[in-house]
């Protein structure tokens, strides 16, 4: 007997589950290499809220834990994508991408985990100071997690983008809401069902599916949003998000990057989301024979 196959639903990933959007809605999508349309949530305002509120509890413990820690779980992330290599080649197989530009896709998608693991433990030291002062003081700068950002990833590529794109926010301690591709979103939720088996806490990333132009506004005015990452390269949105980030002073990026070079992984990618913090010590001064004055 001929059985029915199980097909695939796509949801978001909020929170560490993977609900139905609120409102119900769905877009399709047709693929020429597969049978049939994909449903693919079409993602509200209340959803992106509800991510906002699912990443700030996140944050806390997310941006205290150990360098050494975060980087356990960005290799553990490595790992998990390497065993499920082949779904993600075959994902974007369906996509459009030839087998040898999915391959490719993929493991670069996986070495770029690695690559930021690394970073974990090593971006505070390259990028911290001890500054000169006049007066009898140690000062200190170093740079500490800026909050919760949200992205709204390329548009050009399903896996690669989003994950360059989220790595290093997430290094750096911070805690992140992300709109996928609308066209290539099959890899997105396929990832977060990685994430949700890394040991990555609940809510540090959440992955919303939709649309940019109905999106953008609340991921740029949102006032518990820190910054917000624009990876698309249409000028009435970058303009706009400019302009409503600008009610709360949240910083806006505009990363337009080939993902696929070398150079668009650097550790500069996780300062950009962070903050200086400056610390003073007051230092006694010891004379000769060890007298303080």
């Amino acid at each position: 007997m001929s059985r029915i196959e199980v097909l695939k639903t796509y949801k978001i990933f909020i929170g560490g589950q993977f609900p139905r959007t609120e409102s119900g809605r769905y877009y399709k999508l047709h693929f020429p290499k597969q049978e049939g349309p994909v449903n693919i949530c079409l993602s509200s305002r209340k959803d992106f809220r509800n991510a906002v509120v699912s990443a700030r509890n996140a944050l806390g413990s997310w941006s205290t834990r150990s360098a050494f820690n975060r980087s356990q779980i960005l290799y553990r992330i490595a790992e998990m994508l390497e065993g499920r290599k082949s779904q993600f080649i075959e994902e974007l197989i369906v996509q459009g991408s030839t087998v040898k530009q999915a391959t490719s896709e993929v493991q670069q998608s996986i070495d770029r985990c690695i690559y930021y693991s690394g970073w974990c433990d090593k971006y505070s030291a390259l990028f911290s100071s001890v500054n000169p002062v006049a007066s009898q003081h140690f000062n200190f700068s170093v740079p500490e997690p800026m909050g919760v950002i949200s992205i709204i990833a390329s548009e050009k590529t399903s896996l690669l983008g989003m994950v360059s794109v989220m790595l290093p926010i997430i290094a750096g301690g911070n805690t992140c809401i992300l709109l996928a591709s609308e066209s290539l979103p099959l890899c997105a939720i396929s990832f977060a069902e990685v994430l949700a088996t890394s040991d990555l806490p609940a809510g540090v990333v959440n992955i919303l599916t939709g649309n940019s132009k109905e999106l953008h506004p609340h991921f740029a005015s949102h006032m518990d949003v820190n910054a917000i990452i624009y990876c698309r390269d249409k000028e009435s949105e970058i303009k706009a998000i400019a302009e409503n980030a600008s009610l709360n002073v949240k910083r806006s990026f505009v990363w337009q990057y080939d993902w696929t070079n070398e150079d668009s992984q650097n550790p500069y990618l996780i300062l950009d989301l962070q903050e200086i913090k400056t610390t003073w010590h007051p230092i006694e001064n010891i004379g000769i024979g060890g007298a303080k004055y």
